[in-house]
């Protein structure tokens, strides 16, 4: 049985190693097809993120909180090795916007050690520009990297 949870954290001063690597926002039309064959090798046997098509990647793009500019993506040599693609929910009842790490994903072949942790701090960094005080995100409660990774950056 599959258990997935949801952790939080109230945002404060995000401090978060450099990333080694050159980032950019996502640049939709341009970087589809790259960042969809990357997703799909990283998330190869993940039910929910993994096997992505073309429209599933524009379905989501078309969402009224699809944002470029909280969409980072890591590159070495021209090739996306790694990204941090956030979500801003304005929808939930009796509160303010809420920030999500919606997907996080790197290419432990190809990337430095550390990318997943600056990418998603560089997310959260983003939530503190837009002075968002709540950040949260999903992962499967059986995924001890990224588990790590969240924990050590202060998500509960």
């Amino acid at each position: 049985m599959r258990t997935i949870l949801r952790l939080e954290q109230r945002l404060g001063i995000v401090a978060a190693p450099e990333v080694s690597l050159p980032v950019e926002t996502f640049v939709p039309g341009i970087d589809n097809e790259q960042w969809l064959a990357l997703n799909n090798q990283i998330f190869v046997d993940h039910p929910d993120q993994g096997g992505w098509a073309m429209e599933d990647l524009t379905n989501r793009m078309a969402e009224n909180w699809f944002d470029p500019k909280g969409f980072f993506i890591a590159r070495d040599g021209g090739s996306m090795v790694g990204f941090c693609w956030t979500k801003i929910h304005h929808d939930l009842a009796r509160q303010g916007p809420v920030g999500e790490i919606y997907v996080l994903g790197v290419d432990k072949t190809r990337s430095p050690k550390g990318l997943g942790r600056a990418l998603a701090a560089l997310g959260l960094r983003y939530f503190n520009e837009l002075q968002i005080s709540e950040a949260m995100l999903y992962v499967d409660a059986d995924n001890a990297p990224a588990l790590k990774v969240y924990r050590d950056l202060g998500f509960n």
